[in-house]
């Protein structure tokens, strides 16, 4: 094939294939696939004068499409007809509905203002109704903290304080967090730590109150705690008894046995009065109202602070624990002042045992502790001091009995007491001196009322009596008949009685010192030693020693001590009967009765010696001597008769003296008359002596000799009383 026709051929087919396109554009633009831009930039992008082309296309294309539509017209053109035929028929139909339409939505909208008005009040209540709800619900929310700080209100005017914190914090953790975005929650919020500092005071200023109460009423407190404490011990002392009696432990008090139905009765009173006043027994609880304290601490402790609370406590009661402790200046005067003193103490720390026991941490025993130490110490200095000025022994031993309740009503508390009974052994011994001093006096008075008589018994009634009191056996005196005399005189029986209740008053203050019987046996044996050795002696030589105290009268007191001393081993029976402690114990004190009275005989028997010679030198002193006389008289001189009838009466008395006693006063008064005669002659005034005179003394001194000879004082051998004349029968001669 030639290039014309090749060329020729491949223009036939390059217009094929630009047809073919336009064909597939127009498809693609007929297809209302969008966007088309993409389409069209193909159909002028491919060669020069496309856009000619295939608008000449398109053109073509829509005659097409003109041409289908011009038959599709005609094809359908009698059925429009028709149907417009058909419409203007109903044309009138529906004008008539539309009148009739309108007419009827107007109806409907005249029907459907009211719904509307009701549809809206409905909407209305719908929205208030959903706004009720909501408030409803925000006030179900906010009623219980309205509710628990009205309850907070209410807690505060009733001044339940604690419950109150406890609704505070109920408040801030639960009901508070529920409604914080109210503004009312905020005030709430921010008069809580008001409230809290407010609950503070008032709590501290009741606690302040009942500081005050209690230092006013611990005496009141204390009394009440050692009245309990003492019958407490009555109980427990009468329970003991009976249980002696029981196991067959028998005490004496007069050497009588105290009988088994007295203890029982004595059990039986002591219940009774227990019954009697159990519904009266009052509890610390019953005096004092602590609830200040229990709230206050509560309070504190809800606060966080209890610590500044203790310390604020425990610094106010030490303060009033010093003011207890100073006593008045006159509190030794009268018991009375002793017993506020200590009921006041007692008082302190039976309050204070209660808040250790019902608190936790307010205070501790450790606290306690050292409080007592500091009270005991400034209670003993203090009783040390007051006791000293104390001359009664009966404000002494109250003052110890005191003591022992005092101590023994701390103790049930739990405080130690042993230095209070160790202060009580140095008060014993103070006890022991005004004892010594009050019976001085006691016998001071007996020795002034004693006549020195024997004392004279007409009936069998007066001699039990006295027996009754003094332990005398004498069978001689028992087998003769009334009237008849005891050698005593009055005032041994009472003497007797005083020792003994001495010893009883001596044993009243080692009661309740829990100490032994031994121990107790020891303490009666000395201080009745010291009152023998001391006082009663003392007492003895004071009244030997007076001057107006004749010879018959210290003849009397040699006798007295003779039976005294006798004595002395029933007073030793009496204390061993108290005590229960066999005198053949190896530590058992004896007593010192044999000297005590030995002494005073001795001294009695001195007093007796000294006298009797004052007496022959008052009678020598009448001699009148005429020393130049002729002649004697031819009898002895009137004075020296008188002397030697004085001394035959004299030593009549002396019969009841001891031997000894008797025998060394005859030759002591002879001696001493002998000497008085012998210094007459020997005078140095005197110058001659003439042979009358020489005679008329001679008569004396025969006298004298015919008096040694006739025995005044049985006991003496042979010519031994009269070798006390011999010097002056040379001298005579």
């Amino acid at each position: 094939m030639s290039a014309a026709e090749k060329s020729g051929a491949r223009g036939t087919m390059l217009e094929e294939d630009t047809d073919q396109n336009y064909e597939n554009v127009l498809a693609e633009i007929q297809s209302f696939e969008l966007p088309i831009e993409a389409t069209l930039r193909s159909v002028y992008d491919d060669q020069p004068n496309a856009h000619k082309k295939f608008m000449e296309k398109l053109d073509a294309c829509i005659r097409n499409h003109d041409k289908e539509i011009e038959k599709m017209c005609n094809f359908h053109h009698q059925g429009f007809v028709d149907a417009i035929t058909e419409l203007l028929k109903v044309r009138t139909d529906a004008e008539k509905l539309k009148v009739q339409v309108t007419d009827t939505n107007r109806r409907f909208q005249d029907a459907g203002k009211e719904i509307i008005i009701q549809t809206e009040d409905i909407i209305r209540c719908r929205i208030q109704q959903r706004n009720i709800i909501t408030v409803v619900e925000k006030l179900q929310l906010c009623l219980p903290v309205l509710e628990m700080y009205s309850k907070l209100k209410e807690q505060m005017d009733a001044k339940r304080y604690y419950s109150a914190l406890k609704t505070m914090e109920l408040l801030e953790n639960v009901y508070f967090p529920r409604v914080s975005q109210y503004r009312f929650c905020q005030l709430m919020i921010e008069n809580l730590p008001k409230l809290r500092e407010d609950i503070k005071e008032i709590s501290m200023s009741d606690l302040k109150d009942f500081l005050e109460s209690i230092r006013k009423h611990s005496d009141k407190i204390g009394e009440t705690a050692m009245k309990q404490a003492q019958q407490q011990k009555i109980f427990s002392v009468a329970l003991q008894k009976q249980n002696n009696v029981k196991f067959g432990k028998n005490m004496y008090i007069n050497h009588d046995r105290i009988p088994e139905e007295k203890n029982e009765i004595v059990l039986k009173y002591v219940l009774e009065e227990e019954d009697e006043n159990e519904e009266e027994v009052l509890t610390v609880q019953d005096l004092v109202d602590f609830s200040p304290v229990y709230r206050c601490l509560h309070i504190y402790s809800v606060l966080g602070d209890e610590e500044t609370f203790e310390n604020y406590y425990r610094k106010q009661r030490k303060k009033q624990a010093r003011l207890v402790l100073q006593p008045q200046s006159n509190m030794h005067e009268t018991v009375d002042g002793y017993r506020r003193y200590f009921t006041q103490i007692v008082g302190f720390f039976v309050v204070e045992d209660h808040i250790l026991h019902v608190t936790q941490g307010l205070v501790t025993r450790a606290y306690t502790d050292e409080l007592w130490n500091m009270a005991l110490s400034k209670i003993i200095a203090v009783l040390r001091a007051h006791s000293s000025y104390c001359t009664d022994p009966d404000l002494v031993l109250e003052l110890k009995n005191l003591i022992v309740i005092f101590a023994d009503t701390l103790q049930g508390y739990g405080f130690p007491v042993n230095r209070l009974f160790d202060l009580l052994f140095e008060i014993r011994d103070q006890y022991n001196e005004t004892l010594l001093k009050k019976w001085a006096g006691v016998f001071r008075d007996i020795f002034e009322e004693d006549n020195y008589s024997p004392i004279p018994i007409v009936s069998e009634e007066e001699y039990k009596i006295v027996i009754s009191k003094f332990p005398f056996q004498d069978p001689d005196l028992e087998k003769q008949s009334f009237p008849k005399k005891f050698p005593m005189s009055q005032s041994v029986p009472h003497i007797y009685i005083q020792v003994k209740e001495f010893i009883y008053a001596s044993l009243k203050f080692s009661e309740s010192l829990h100490r032994s019987s031994t121990e107790i046996d020891d303490m009666l044996r000395k201080s009745t030693n010291l009152l023998l050795t001391r006082t009663l002696s003392s007492c003895l030589l004071n009244l030997i020693r007076k001057p107006h105290m004749g010879l018959a009268e210290l003849v009397q007191i040699i006798i007295n001590t003779t039976h005294l001393e006798q004595a002395c081993k029933y007073l030793e029976d009496f204390i061993t009967n108290i005590t229960n402690i066999s005198q053949e114990t190896v530590h058992t004190t004896r007593l010192y009765g044999l000297s005590t009275f030995k002494d005073a005989r001795h001294a009695a028997e001195g007093e007796i010696y000294t006298k009797l010679n004052q007496k022959i030198d008052e009678f020598v002193q009448l001699a009148d001597y005429d020393w130049t006389m002729s002649e004697p008289d031819g009898r002895a001189s009137g004075y020296l008769m008188d002397l030697i009838n004085f001394l035959r009466s004299i030593f009549q008395v002396f019969t009841h003296l001891p031997g000894k006693v008797a025998q060394t006063a005859c030759m002591s008064a002879c001696q001493h008359l002998s000497t008085s005669l012998m210094q007459m002659l020997l005078d140095s005034e005197l110058k001659q002596i003439s042979m009358g005179a020489v005679q008329q003394f001679n008569l004396d001194v025969i006298q004298c000799e015919l008096f040694a000879s006739s025995e005044p004082v049985p006991g003496f051998q042979g010519d031994t009383l009269q070798l006390a004349f011999i010097d002056l029968r040379q001298y005579a001669s």
